[in-house]
């Protein structure tokens, strides 16, 4: 399977989206959206900022687990990974995510 952004609308009536991987397991999920242009906005963001390794935060949980953000070139975040178990594990997903992040197709599933 292709990766993909899969745009979603919340119970709460917002949008967000998921980018999955080749696997299908999702390696970023995005901040809430009020209108699907703004979640179509992220996508885009997500496209040009993905690919740039200085956009990653890695980052370390209050338990301890790690993840990491992507964020626009204004600092703000765009989007969060899971939470690892390791710091190995949570660098493939990293690459993933720059790896797939500019040819990802999207898929409307609001």
């Amino acid at each position: 399977m292709a990766a993909q952004y899969q745009i979603r609308h919340a119970a709460d009536g917002r949008f967000y989206f998921n980018l999955t991987a080749e696997n299908n397991k999702i390696i970023l999920t995005s901040e809430m959206y009020a209108a699907k242009e703004g979640a179509l906005g992220g996508v885009d963001s997500v496209r040009a900022n993905g690919p740039l390794i200085e956009r990653y935060d890695r980052r370390t949980s209050i338990d301890e687990q790690d993840y990491f953000v992507l964020q626009a070139a204004n600092g703000e975040i765009i989007g969060q990974s899971e939470m690892y178990r390791s710091k190995a594990a949570m660098e493939n997903g990293l690459l993933a995510v720059q790896r797939v992040a500019a040819e990802a197709a999207v898929n409307d599933q609001t």
